[in-house]
């Protein structure tokens, strides 16, 4: 072979020689504008991956609802039980157990054919102190699947919703960090079923719920905003707040409950608004306590904002709001307007209808023979709040017997005194009907005992000054 040959055969001259070729085509290309595809197309030979990230931030420092939906569809995979390090983390039920991806683990994904990875950032690696999930996917394969890909998280996240099975959590806001929710699981146990409430008023409640739930485009075509408000108002222990958890669980929605005495001024007020989530009820209790107070740091105006303002109008979306009083007597009508409030529901003191769902919760008793006198004892006028009759119930659930003339005991001596008389002539009747039972409750043995289980049903004595309320309308949901 010739010198000549030999040097023609060298890898440098060979590499040289392609080198020169692929600046002249790439000249011609050029100069024929797709100089970009052909770029594109020897980067995507060289560089096979590409990595796409997933902060739980936006811009706007608010939630990115990809995030929120992807945490659902990645922890519903089957692929996370294949993952070398996973949290075990209590579900919704106490009972369930969840599997979710640790810090610094992959899960692997397929989807159209193609093989797809994530990957779950620490949250110490972000300046920002947010979780961050990072997307690594084949160049050729995103520019084919990455939109249906999506699409299809979105999808499954929506479904998981609708099923019930995403775990839900309660917001609340700190004095330390305006403008930002710190949160816990929310279990409360709260159902339709276990308020005691009228049943047509109950049945109303739940469709005007599933209602607003499908009301997303009638709301759109009319110019409103999707969100629905209620305003609960009658006596403390009521049920107003396990009614707000009833709400929560039917509708599978989080809770935010908004401290207002924990905010400085009406602008950190919208900064907390900003600040939630879709899907949400946004609870602010004892309104009218805290409008009546003097030293209160934001103003009327800046509570009415909050309810439909501007602001309000941008990011309230699919929410619902709710608003608890004592009374609405002595409050502001601009605050209860259509449009700030839309449903109106009355809480009043406990009648022989509430009483009996009370029993069958708390003691399961449908019927029994001392349900006559009690109806009779609510006739006359008198009454407890089903906090009050609850307690009395749980104090002795041993015993149903002695549990309902613990009740008939306290509505007759209205507050005062009551449970005392139970130690005496009635302890042998009940021994007879119910051997097993302890005298008003486990290891409570002495009329001073009686008498410290009982020491909190002596606030009815100054909830006589608002026995007005009774004058509120018959009918609650308006």
């Amino acid at each position: 072979m010739s010198v000549v040959a030999m040097v023609l055969l060298t890898p440098i001259f060979l590499l040289t020689l392609a080198a020169a070729l692929i600046a002249v085509i790439g000249a011609k290309v050029f100069q024929t504008g797709c100089v970009k595809r052909v770029w594109r197309r020897m980067e995507d030979w060289f560089h096979v991956y590409q990595f796409l990230t997933v902060p739980e931030l936006n811009q706007t420092k608010h939630q990115n609802q990809l995030y929120t939906n992807l945490s659902l569809y990645l922890h519903s995979l089957p692929s996370i039980q294949d993952s070398h390090f996973a949290n075990l983390v209590t579900g919704k039920n106490q009972n369930d157990i969840v599997l979710c991806l640790a810090p610094n683990q992959i899960i692997q994904d397929n989807f159209l054919g193609a093989t797809i990875y994530w990957f779950n950032q620490p949250t110490h690696t972000n300046p920002k102190g947010t979780g961050t999930y990072v997307l690594k996917i084949r160049k050729v394969d995103k520019r084919r699947i990455l939109r249906p890909y999506l699409q299809h998280i979105h999808a499954v996240a929506h479904e998981i919703e609708q099923q019930g099975k995403r775990d839900l959590c309660l917001f609340t806001n700190s004095a330390d960090e305006f403008g930002h929710w710190r949160s816990v699981p929310f279990t409360h146990p709260s159902t339709f079923d276990t308020i005691a409430m009228e049943p047509d008023l109950k049945n109303k409640v739940k469709s005007d719920l599933e209602s607003f739930l499908r009301a997303k485009q009638y709301y759109h075509r009319n110019g409103r905003v999707w969100k629905r408000s209620f305003l609960l108002y009658g006596p403390s222990g009521t049920g107003k707040s396990s009614f707000v958890a009833a709400m929560a669980n039917f509708l599978s929605y989080d809770v935010f409950d908004i401290d207002l005495n924990k905010i400085p001024s009406d602008s950190e007020l919208k900064l907390l608004l900003l600040h939630t989530t879709p899907k949400s009820v946004v609870v602010i209790e004892d309104l009218d306590r805290f409008v009546a107070e003097k030293t209160a740091r934001i103003s009327v105006s800046g509570i009415l904002n909050f309810m439909d303002g501007l602001i309000t109008s941008c990011c309230a979306e699919e929410r619902v709001m709710v608003f608890t009083m004592n009374t609405k007597e002595h409050v502001d009508p601009n605050l209860l307007r259509p449009g700030r409030i839309d449903v109106h529901i009355h809480f009043p003191l406990c009648d022989f209808s509430a009483f009996k769902t009370l029993a069958n919760s708390y003691l399961g008793v449908k019927e029994h023979k001392l349900f006559p006198q009690v109806q009779e004892i609510f006739q006359n006028g008198a009454s407890l709040s089903p906090a009050e009759i609850g307690e009395l119930m749980i104090a002795n659930r041993n015993s149903p017997s002695r549990a309902i003339r613990s009740v008939i005991t306290a509505l007759q001596t209205d507050g005062d005194g009551r449970g005392c008389g139970l130690m005496g002539k009635q302890k042998e009747e009940d021994e007879m009907d119910e051997p097993d039972g302890v005298v008003c409750g486990e290891g409570v043995n002495t009329v001073k005992d009686l008498r410290r289980l009982y020491s909190f049903f002596r606030f009815r004595v100054t909830r006589k000054s608002s026995s007005s309320n009774s004058s509120l309308p018959a009918s609650p949901l308006r």
